[in-house]
């Protein structure tokens, strides 16, 4: 299968609800339209992961960015600007997604990717993307393809083909919380 039609085919899924495994500039994911709440809670189910332990999000650009986050601090953008590794960062009061993607305080980790596969689903999607490790909440998050279960696999609607043949894990993203008045907190 060409990247085009992977890319078509996960898209096609996303926007009807659906949910896909697909690889990011992390480890392997789980994701969702992140503003369909029903689409959100499928994924909770399959990860058997409590409500209350929120999901991050993916978007494309530092626009898509500003149109879930109302006033991002400048500490926020500094950090992105400097940042080598994958960064997630955790926004206080978010907008224009599922509510049932937030922490109990109301907050929500978003990262900016430049992966390939991971940036063009934003990008065509249009909206956010629901990016949660492809495991059962507790177990190990799979870096590559091959390690993610059967259950889990047999539990979306849509298997990226791009990058399964990967054999090197990349690492987690790094997650801070810049918090109103820009404090910052480093979460790992």
């Amino acid at each position: 299968m060409t990247f085009e039609e992977d890319i078509k085919q996960a898209v096609d899924c996303l926007k009807n609800g659906g949910l896909i495994l697909y690889p990011t500039d992390t480890v392997w994911g789980i994701g969702c339209d992140a503003t369909n709440p029903d689409a959100v809670k499928r994924i909770y189910d399959l990860k058997r992961r409590e409500e209350s332990k929120s999901m991050l999000v993916l978007v494309d650009s530092d626009g898509a960015l500003e149109r879930i986050v109302d006033d991002i601090p400048e500490v926020a953008w500094q950090l992105i600007d400097a940042a080598v590794d994958p960064l997630t960062i955790i926004y206080d009061h978010p907008k224009n997604v599922a509510t049932n993607l937030l922490a109990n305080d109301g907050s929500l980790g978003i990262r900016i990717t430049d992966e390939k596969y991971s940036k063009e689903l934003c990008r065509r999607l249009r909206r956010p993307l629901v990016s949660t490790s492809a495991n059962i909440s507790g177990n190990k998050a799979p870096g590559i393809y091959s390690d993610i279960s059967e259950e889990i696999k047999a539990g979306v609607d849509y298997v990226a083909s791009y990058r399964r043949d990967d054999t090197e894990a990349p690492s987690p993203s790094n997650i801070i919380k810049v918090s109103e008045g820009g404090l910052v907190k480093v979460i790992r």
